[in-house]
């Protein structure tokens, strides 16, 4: 089965409040911002620092290697543009179609807390989030889901990422402040 033919599968399901609904969640993502957010809430909080260190990290390494490498290597059109008839419920993306940024932030999200061993409720509610996010890049048909499949990789290795650095930098912090009090 082609990819269109995966979308286009998708289409008979849209209904007037499901199309509100899933137009507004997506937009949440569209610079990433409920991810940011999220990162930015859990900086804040002294107990949950590192998380949100992570989470941000996580979030701006997918959007380096999303946005400023991949997208423009590879330039794949979008399903809205290559099948046009298809009523759009959102504004059309401009860009390549290939990785999905807004998979790629939220599973790099779900990633930095899933490698940084956050707690299980967070990571479990930030996961359904990240998929639930994936799957309105479908049913927006802005995305294939190739697209958001390599999203959803490059965002999770993105998230192992951030978790790796900033742990060292938290070692390396901790071994600082221990070398200047002896």
């Amino acid at each position: 089965m082609n990819e269109l033919a995966i979308l286009d599968a998708i289409q008979p399901i849209h209904t007037p409040w499901l199309d509100a609904l899933v137009a507004a969640y997506t937009s949440t993502s569209d610079v990433g911002q409920i991810w940011i957010l999220l990162g930015i809430v859990l900086a804040i909080i002294p107990k949950t620092r590192k998380l949100g260190a992570a989470v941000l990290v996580a979030v701006l390494i997918g959007a380096i290697v999303t946005s400023g490498i991949l997208k423009p290597l590879i330039m794949r059109p979008r399903p809205c543009d290559v099948n046009p008839l298809v009523p759009m419920i959102v504004d059309r993306p401009h860009g390549s179609s290939f990785p999905s940024g807004h998979a790629t932030a939220a599973f790099a999200a779900f990633g930095a807390l899933l490698f940084s061993k956050g707690p299980k409720p967070l990571v479990i509610v930030v996961g359904i989030g990240a998929v639930l996010m994936a799957l309105t890049r479908l049913y927006c048909y802005v995305h294939y889901p190739t697209d958001v499949l390599a999203g959803t990789v490059v965002g999770l290795l993105a998230g192992f990422a951030a978790a790796k650095i900033v742990e060292a930098a938290s070692r390396k912090l901790q071994e600082r402040r221990s070398q200047s009090h002896t």
